[in-house]
């Protein structure tokens, strides 16, 4: 039986895009249906993080989340865009791949953008470049971010996330019953979802 997975994340997480890697190696051949949810650690107006001139940031960096990258098999380089942007535009961007079923290939090239290359995904060229790698039509994405076509529902989905689903940290991954917050390894997530599939076996032969 198909096990609905949801995943909370930010395109600035950098323990997203670690965590990210280790889920996907451990559903692969799995009958699972992920969704992925937004969420924005800071909102515009919230003040910008910029661990580019933060050296308390950059040993962050450098002891824990190089070392889990590394750990868990990961490709992962210090973003050098001060500082970070905002993610409502990129979210926004997602709506409009998840219309045309480029949600997930979307979603992956954004967060390699970030963390493998060093891009600015705050800004809106860069961002239509990428949707067009993935094989968005890039004119109406560009339209769809300028004219900001998906502001409500990027909103609405905050709210889901901040007040509905009481999500306070990102990554969280909602595996049926079991909550998994935070990067962990590929046999928590495999455990997790062994455990939700027996589940509903076990339901389903009553």
């Amino acid at each position: 039986m198909t096990v609905h997975i949801k995943v909370y994340s930010d395109y600035v997480c950098p323990f997203c895009f670690v965590g990210k890697a280790a889920f996907e190696e451990a559903i692969k051949g799995k009958d699972v249906e992920v969704e992925w949810m937004p969420f924005e650690l800071r909102p515009s107006p919230s003040p910008q993080l910029d661990p580019v001139k933060d050296p308390s940031k950059q040993y962050m960096w450098q002891t824990s989340i190089q070392p889990m990258a590394e750990k868990l098999g990961v490709e992962i380089n210090f973003p050098n865009v001060s500082p970070h942007p905002y993610t409502d535009l990129a979210f926004e961007g997602f709506h409009f791949a998840k219309e045309y079923n480029k949600g997930h290939e979307y979603n992956t090239r954004v967060f390699q953008a970030f963390f493998q290359e060093g891009q600015n995904i705050g800004d809106i060229d860069i961002l239509t470049k990428l949707a067009e790698e993935v094989g968005l039509d890039g004119a109406a994405f560009k339209s769809a971010l300028e004219t900001r076509t998906y502001q409500d529902v990027q909103r609405q989905a905050l709210k889901h996330a901040y007040e509905e689903a009481d999500i306070t940290a990102v990554p969280t991954f909602i595996i049926g019953d079991t909550v998994i917050p935070g990067a962990a390894g590929k046999d928590v997530f495999e455990k997790a979802i062994s455990e939700e599939q027996k589940k509903r076996q076990g339901k389903s032969s009553l």
